[in-house]
């Protein structure tokens, strides 16, 4: 399975790197590269998540840790038809790349069809499998003129798979996509399941919204209501198979038992042997000068450690075993990942880092000094611009325009800064860097705002760039997802993001009597204000939060909040021409509880302040249907549609343990859920506490300790129907 070469470039020795590496890694975000005839080749942003076959490539996340530093992970991923030189290109790329950024880069191997949980998680909205590569002409470009087939499968892990175009691809128990260019077809069978169909719905979204700039025009039908256009291109549809069922949860059991095993070079020549073959593993079992391999191959992984002093170059692409399909990662010292840490007892980080990801492999071991924010110096340090994502102060030239049909109109400077859900903006902002003329377009899309004006924002945001001569940097924006840049644009006050309505002219809906301002400091001290549900459930004790009724206002200051927030809850309260009475936590007055609607309980948990590194949460499909526990991760940020009603979830925040009950699981999995939540734990390869508290939690009645881990939870989402609303808002 692994390859192990002397690293000729220790001590002394010269490394040739690519020049794409100069790009690599410089900012928080993903990075997707092609190998193409031994060169690499960035592919386009709007086609990040759609691979060909035959091909390999590489993919870098760059994340920020809590310390300020960027944290790296490099996955190279193997198409089921890639060549063997093509395979070994792109593991010497990764070698490289990891060498090019000091040996901090976490590596991974996937292999199409078996990719890991974390490398799916860059792509919510689905993996897209295409049939050719390189050798066939097949390039990544943008374009109207294509006729192809996708099937979509997966619950969680969403893959769309290109097949034949013929009815002889398609079967009663999945969903397709039936892409013709200018228009985009989804087909589900009859016996398709009603939340894979959601699924399958966000993949063909992401179709027409990011590969065709929003020009295409969508349609979701069932088997039965065919559209002339798709039978004109597949002629008439003759009777289907039934379709098979995938079962992708993995057996609980097989989490718990892993080996560990040393490599040595102490004589030149490479030697494995055992050092524990049961976990948990002692941490000081592991050398600096040594290599290790913990082999939890059961489960599908298979993690090899290095340490800071051991120079073999570790290649996992080529010989013995290449073709195992299970899931590889390559950890540098002191950038354990929590899933390789949970099968160590009593694990201990260094107090010699500077955190996740900053290590090593020469040497001579060099520190990346953490650059701490300081925005009189923002224009003289590149590496604080990357470690805090601010490209300058947020004091250059800004317009802004609102999408209003397909044209944009201005926005008036007074009320720069002030979002509405239903709406959709154009942000250009200028800036001088190193005497160039930089540009920065923002695309802020609200979550109400209708389909069609999402999809105009993306393509004037293009023209936009075409007429800038095709410099500028795109940045597309979530309603709730803004970046700290964005959020430095406005001098000082918060960005304030109305929960629904619009801005435009005769368009305003009437504003409610009483609102519930959520305000919440990021770690360069700019504010973003949100309207959020008015219920006191929504409060949160590490946040700043504005309460305005038609009698009284207050300014209520959760016990942990910042003095950014009250600033920024200060600056909020003269927006909306208010002056709130101040309220700290735990001595409200009854009025206050009253304009929420009552006193309910709020999420309290410190943990939410962290990125919980050592112990971040899970969540797992499960089911118990064939006597033992299967589970099935779910990839990415935790979100409400992760949740699935004909399901029950184990949502695991290490002190707690939930078990999430939809209205549709089965009768004998509600039964026995507790039971369930109890193997959970004691399958855990950590030998966790068997006291840890489990929380029966039921679709609809969740509590803010269970919504308070899920990004944006909506209170009223399961009183509609997902499918129906999505498709109403396409």
């Amino acid at each position: 399975m692994f390859t192990w070469l002397t690293d000729t470039t220790k001590p002394g020795g010269i490394m040739v790197f690519h020049p794409e590496f100069e790009r690599a890694g410089k900012k928080v975000g993903l990075q997707v590269w092609r190998v193409e005839k031994m060169e690499l080749v960035p592919v386009p942003e709007s086609l990040y998540g759609g691979f060909y076959s035959g091909d390999s490539y590489l993919v870098l996340h760059s994340t920020e840790t809590q310390k300020g530093t960027l944290q790296y992970d490099l996955h190279y991923w193997l198409g089921s038809e890639c060549s063997q030189d093509e395979s070994g290109a792109a593991a010497i790329f990764v070698v490289q790349m990891d060498d090019f950024l000091k040996g901090a880069p976490i590596q991974y191997r996937e292999v199409q069809g078996h990719e890991s949980s974390t490398f799916i998680g860059y792509f919510k909205s689905g993996l897209k499998y295409m049939t050719g590569g390189v050798a066939s002409g097949f390039k990544h470009v943008v374009t109207n003129m294509v006729q192809r087939l996708l099937q979509v499968k997966g619950r969680r892990f969403v893959r769309a798979t290109e097949v034949p175009v013929s009815w002889k691809s398609f079967n009663k128990g999945d969903s397709f996509i039936l892409d013709l260019g200018q228009e985009v077809i989804q087909w589900s069978g009859s016996n398709s399941n009603h939340f894979e169909k959601l699924k399958a719905a966000i993949v063909s979204k992401g179709i027409r919204d990011d590969e065709r700039s929003g020009r295409a025009k969508l349609l979701i039908c069932d088997e039965g209501a065919e559209p002339d256009s798709m039978l004109q291109v597949l002629g008439k549809k003759p009777e289907l198979p039934e379709g098979d069922r995938d079962d992708t949860k993995m057996d609980a059991s097989n989490r718990k038992f892993a080996q560990l095993y040393k490599v040595s070079n102490a004589d030149g020549n490479i030697a494995v042997t055992m050092v524990a073959e049961q976990n948990p593993f002692s941490q000081d079992a592991l050398q600096s000068s040594e290599c290790f391999i913990l082999d939890n191959g059961t489960n599908g992984h298979i993690f090899v450690w290095k340490g800071l002093h051991f120079h073999i170059i570790v290649e996992n692409s080529s010989g013995t075993g290449s073709d195992w399909s299970g899931q590889v990662q390559v950890l540098p010292e002191h950038g354990e990942t929590p899933l390789f840490k949970q099968y160590f007892k009593n694990w201990r980080d260094s107090d010699d880092t500077d955190g996740i990801g900053t290590p090593y492999l020469s040497s001579h071991v060099a520190k990346i000094k953490k650059v701490p924010f300081d925005m009189s110096k923002l224009h003289q340090s590149e590496a604080m611009s990357a470690q805090h994502r601010m490209v300058d102060q947020g004091d250059g030239e800004k317009k802004i325009w609102r999408i209003e049909g397909s044209e944009k109109v201005p926005v008036d400077p007074s009320v720069f800064g002030q979002f509405y859900g239903g709406d959709s903006y154009i942000i250009l902002y200028k800036y001088q860097h190193n005497s160039r003329q930089g540009h920065i377009i923002y695309i802020w899309q609200g979550t109400a705002s209708c389909s069609y004006e999402v999809g105009m924002s993306a393509l004037l945001a293009v023209q936009m760039d075409d007429e800038l001569g095709g410099s500028a940097v795109q940045v597309r924006v979530v309603q709730g997802k803004e970046p700290a840049h964005l959020m430095s644009l406005f001098k000082g006050q918060p960005l304030v993001v109305y929960k629904g309505g619009t801005s435009r002219e005769g368009g305003q809906s009437e504003v409610s009597d009483t609102r519930l301002f959520q305000v919440r400091a990021n770690p360069a001290g700019d504010t973003r204000a949100v309207e959020v549900d008015l219920s006191s459930s929504s409060l949160n004790s590490g946040d700043v939060f504005i309460l305005e009724s038609p009698s009284e206002s207050w300014m209520w200051k959760g016990s942990r909040s910042s003095l950014a927030e009250v600033e920024g809850a200060e600056h909020l309260a003269r927006i909306l021409q208010v002056t709130p009475t101040p309220l700290e936590e735990g001595k409200e007055e009854v009025a206050f509880w009253e304009a929420l609607g009552g006193q309910q309980d709020y999420c309290r948990s410190p943990r939410l302040n962290n990125k919980m590194e050592t112990h971040p949460p899970h969540l797992f499909a499960c089911s118990n249907k064939t006597g033992n526990l299967l589970m099935e991760e779910v990839p990415g940020e935790l979100t409400q549609d992760d949740l699935a009603p004909d399901d029950f979830m184990i949502l695991d925040t290490w002190d707690q343990v939930f078990v999430w009950i939809g209205n549709q699981a089965d009768e004998e999995e509600k039964r026995e859920s507790a039971a369930l939540a109890v193997q959970y734990i004691e399958s855990s390869p950590t030998y966790r506490d068997p006291r840890t508290l489990i929380v029966i939690v039921k679709q609809g009645f969740e509590p803010p300790t269970f919504t308070g881990w899920f990004l944006g939870w909506n209170h009223k989402c399961w009183t509609t129907d997902p499918l129906a609303s999505f498709i109403k808002h396409l």
